[in-house]
């Protein structure tokens, strides 16, 4: 290596290095740290102490954290195509050619920069059984007078599509992304569909999604990881998982473990356990994938 060509790398490292340093120790050590601590008996306050496979088998035989992962799996059978759906919608929506449509953009977006904490607390009072404002809406609207409105705070039936409801309100970043996929759609494609005589689903079905359909995958895979990882509202709004449990989802309990009751080993197994479910279902979205999503050019 010549001696301009070494100082350029020297000069390159350098400025590299705070986040080299950063990467190392915020993320490469803790890393390889719980994958230590998931196979130990380690309660932070003392030295961990090397169990095996004792964390993984006794989540086996834990009926909470079984408890945990079929309210988070449900949830995200609900939220994720509820929320996909109603994304590309809006996003249809979004792209026509009507004025003042940056105004419209901008509302939907809004509600995606709201922090979780109180957008949690916002809607605890919209959804309140007795005195929130949602539950008159829909006697309004549906007719439904002479009944009460469902108890969403305190039912268990109604405590997840709550949650859904309130992941439907927030799917603004979805939307933009959804948005800029759509106008890169070629404009010869849809001229080339309304000569054949394509009516609007026709062409929605057999170019718009076909040519979107990268990004669908992108917003899945995003969509899977952030159900599945569902923690800051549900933690405000359902302490404990109240009622019954029904909102206790596999973060919440992942959290309890390692700063309520010190068990940072059973923690860490849970995370490991967490990654692994994420690893398989991206694995088996992108293999389906293959057949499904169209790239340009290829």
């Amino acid at each position: 290596m010549k001696g301009g060509t070494r100082r350029e790398a020297q000069f390159g490292y350098l400025f590299a290095s705070p986040w080299l340093l950063g990467f190392c120790i915020f993320l490469l050590y803790p890393l390889c740290a719980s994958i230590y601590f998931s196979f130990c008996d380690y309660s932070i306050l003392k030295a961990p102490i090397f169990v095996g496979l004792d964390n993984y088998k006794a989540l086996w035989g834990d009926d909470v954290f079984w408890i945990a992962l079929k309210n988070t799996l449900l949830y995200a059978v609900i939220a994720l195509p509820a929320g996909m759906g109603t994304a590309i919608i809006l996003a249809m929506l979004l792209n026509a050619k009507v004025k003042g449509m940056a105004i419209y953009r901008t509302i939907f977006f809004i509600p995606s920069l709201v922090p979780q904490v109180s957008l949690a607390v916002l809607w605890m009072f919209v959804l309140d059984g007795e005195h929130g404002v949602l539950n008159p809406i829909l006697n309004k609207f549906l007719g439904i007078i002479h009944m009460s409105g469902p108890n969403w705070m305190t039912d268990p039936l109604w405590t997840k599509p709550a949650l859904v409801l309130m992941s439907v309100w927030g799917v603004g970043n979805a939307v933009l992304i959804y948005l800029a996929g759509l106008q890169d759609v070629p404009v010869q494609l849809i001229e080339a569909a309304d000569l054949d005589g394509a009516n609007g689903w026709q062409k929605t079905k057999h170019v718009t999604l076909p040519m979107i359909s990268p990004v669908i995958l992108f917003n899945g895979i995003m969509g899977i990881i952030g159900t599945l990882q569902v923690f800051t509202v549900p933690y405000i709004m359902f302490p404990n998982g109240q009622p019954a449990r029904s909102t206790y989802f596999y973060t919440e309990y992942l959290y309890d473990n390692a700063f309520r009751y010190h068990k940072m080993g059973y923690a860490s197994a849970m995370g490991w356990i967490m990654f692994m479910m994420i690893l398989v279902l991206t694995v088996v979205s992108l293999k389906f994938s293959e057949r499904h999503v169209h790239y340009q050019g290829s």
